[in-house]
């Protein structure tokens, strides 16, 4: 996994995106021309298909824009700032350090500002690792990493084509999963977080997946007391991450 410090990229033209995803390149998103055709077209999008490449159809005057007017054929790729880690691998490199596991799973989290503000905690929390979903979530671009302070170039972070697979990927190496909703009795200080864990964080908008929340091993809540019935995603992931750390700093000092 290789680090790269600079700010997201777009690149434009049909034949550029090819090769770029051709050589390997990470891209956050695609854009297309709506009603696009052609050879070159074709060929970009059975690569899309064939790599699960998140895409967008959007009208010409966003591609202008995105492109600074260039000769962009109808297409426009973010290039990501950084790699992702694959997740089997992660998973095995961290249990191997006898260490015990923290991942956080993210359920299609779309903004990138709650984005960042949970990466820069979970690094400043020992995470080891982010799971995000290829299609849905909130890119890694440069605005991500400025709200991150810089923690997205140092936190592993994962793409699975579904937050499913990752939680029967965690689940089969023994690492418990925890869900963060208000549809329980269960208070998150009552769940023993001193195990291997996994947090599972939701949307701004839904939540978790209600078929997410059928699988996960425990559900837990935090005790709101005032009259507006949640919080913020990245605030509310904050408190779990600390009271992870809270269990198990008491569990080491005694």
């Amino acid at each position: 996994m290789t680090e790269d410090t600079k700010e997201t990229t777009n690149i434009f033209g049909l034949r550029a995106i090819i090769e770029a995803i051709e050589s390997g390149s990470t891209l956050n998103k695609i854009y297309l021309q709506k009603e696009l055709r052609g050879s070159l077209f074709y060929e970009l999008n059975q690569l899309i298909k064939e790599k699960g490449i998140t895409t967008s159809l959007v009208p010409i005057e966003k591609l202008n824009r995105l492109s600074k007017n260039g000769n962009h054929q109808g297409a426009v790729a973010q290039i990501s700032p950084v790699e992702f880690y694959d997740l089997e691998e992660l998973i095995e490199k961290t249990l191997e350090s006898n260490k015990v596991p923290l991942f956080l799973l993210l359920d299609q989290l779309s903004d990138v500002r709650n984005f960042g503000a949970i990466i820069r905690t979970a690094e400043c929390t020992g995470v080891n690792g982010i799971i995000i979903q290829k299609d849905g979530s909130a890119p890694v671009n440069a605005e991500t990493i400025k709200t991150s302070a810089g923690a997205a170039f140092k936190i592993p972070i994962c793409k699975v084509d579904h937050i499913k697979d990752a939680l029967y990927i965690l689940q089969a190496a023994e690492i418990k999963t925890v869900a963060a909703t208000e549809k329980t009795e269960d208070v998150l200080y009552d769940i023993n977080l001193n195990q291997p864990i996994a947090i599972v964080m939701g949307s701004e908008q839904r939540g978790i997946n209600p078929s997410i929340l059928k699988m996960v091993d425990y559900k837990a809540k935090l005790p709101i007391l005032g009259d507006i019935a949640s919080l913020n995603v990245s605030v509310a992931c904050g408190a779990f991450l600390y009271e992870t750390i809270r269990q198990r700093i008491s569990i080491t000092k005694k």
